[in-house]
């Protein structure tokens, strides 16, 4: 655990970008046929559909994870059903300085403050042009659209405008992410005034109905996220992300971070991983009751067993997504999830995970 998690998570991205890109190498196509053998499962009844796009199954990667999209067509390899790449803003942009990535292993959490550290959209249409040609992605990909640091808040629907436009035709759906909290003011867009600006000048462009989602923060109040449910349902969205990292620190067991020997409650960032479960799951709940199911949820926040999925889903997500449980836990994660929402089907009498969505509000 003493390991930097940052320089690990570059060497991973590293090795991932070796795999991506090796399409003569038999070493790597051996490696991705082990993979796909020990960390897949496919099963009909784990199949989704949302706003016509299928996924073989509910458990995606969350964004933060692929911020340049380097692993978009071996992701399928680790058992996804789907992969969200980004955040991915206009501008390139070197993020906030390092030490900006903590483990808070009693926790099973991790506080960041990466500031959308990416190499920008153009970057990110090159890399995904050439991945699609060495091999075709499998899965649908969505692409997580941030705001540049260096573009001011009355700006921010050109700049969310401008990367969707060169990234329109690479996604299988796409998600404004107003919701994390280590670019300043950038939570202030979830205002339903500039939230509504953003999202009128994406669908003006969105002649190819791309499913288009807004990612919320958790730590909005109930008649925040109504207001924004309002839009989801004027601007004709796919649906919502619930959520993203939370700025609470209650409750937590972390006294001292490693690096820099101060409190979590110090240091500035959203906290991911358990911390994060109930409330997201609330926050999950509220919409579902709110909208009788009538918008679609990506559910994500402390994921890391079975049974955690099955509580979003119940709550009313049609999909989920890991990350800082997948970090945890490791690559066979996502099978174990898959066999176990099989499990929970079997045991509640149901035939798909479609019939599951939202029972638990009944």
């Amino acid at each position: 655990m003493k390991t930097d998690p940052e320089w690990l998570h570059k060497q991973t991205m590293s090795s991932l970008n070796l795999l991506a890109t090796a399409s003569s190498d038999q070493v790597a196509r051996w490696l991705n046929s082990q993979l796909q053998k020990s960390l897949c499962l496919y099963d009909t009844r784990l199949q989704q559909n949302l706003s016509g796009v299928n996924f073989y199954n509910p458990v995606g990667l969350a964004a933060g994870f692929d911020k340049d999209g380097v692993g978009a067509n071996v992701w399928s390899s680790f058992g996804f059903g789907f992969a969200e790449l980004g955040t991915v803003t206009y501008h390139s942009q070197p993020g906030n300085t390092p030490p900006r990535l903590f483990r808070l292993p009693l926790d099973q959490a991790v506080l960041n403050r990466m500031g959308f550290n990416n190499s920008g959209a153009e970057a990110m249409v090159a890399k995904l042009t050439n991945l699609r040609q060495i091999k075709p992605f499998s899965i649908p990909i969505g692409i997580n659209l941030g705001k540049s640091k260096i573009t001011p808040l009355e700006t921010a629907a050109e700049d969310y405008l401008q990367s969707f436009c060169l990234l329109k035709d690479l996604g299988d759906y796409f998600v404004v992410n107003v919701s994390s909290p280590n670019t300043p003011g950038l939570r202030s867009l979830q205002d339903a005034k500039m939230l509504g600006q953003i999202l009128t000048a994406l669908q003006a462009e969105n002649t190819s109905h791309k499913p288009l989602f807004v990612k919320i923060a958790p730590d909005l109040g109930w008649e925040a996220i109504a207001d924004i449910i309002d839009l989801a349902k004027s601007h004709q969205l796919a649906g919502l992300i619930a959520t993203n990292t939370t700025i609470s620190r209650e409750g937590l067991k972390t006294k001292v971070l490693e690096k820099t020997g101060k409190t979590p409650q110090e240091e500035a960032g959203g906290i991911s991983g358990v911390p994060l479960k109930q409330r997201s799951t609330e926050v999950i709940r509220f919409i579902y009751q709110q909208t009788q199911g009538q918008v679609p949820i990506i559910g994500v926040g402390g994921i890391f067993t079975a049974e955690d999925a099955w509580e979003k889903i119940t709550a009313g997500a049609s999909l989920v997504q890991t990350y800082t449980g997948w970090i945890y836990e490791g690559p066979m994660m996502v099978r174990r999830i898959l066999t176990g929402l099989l499990t929970k089907l079997e045991e509640n009498g149901l035939n798909s995970i479609s019939e599951a969505v939202g029972m638990g509000n009944s």
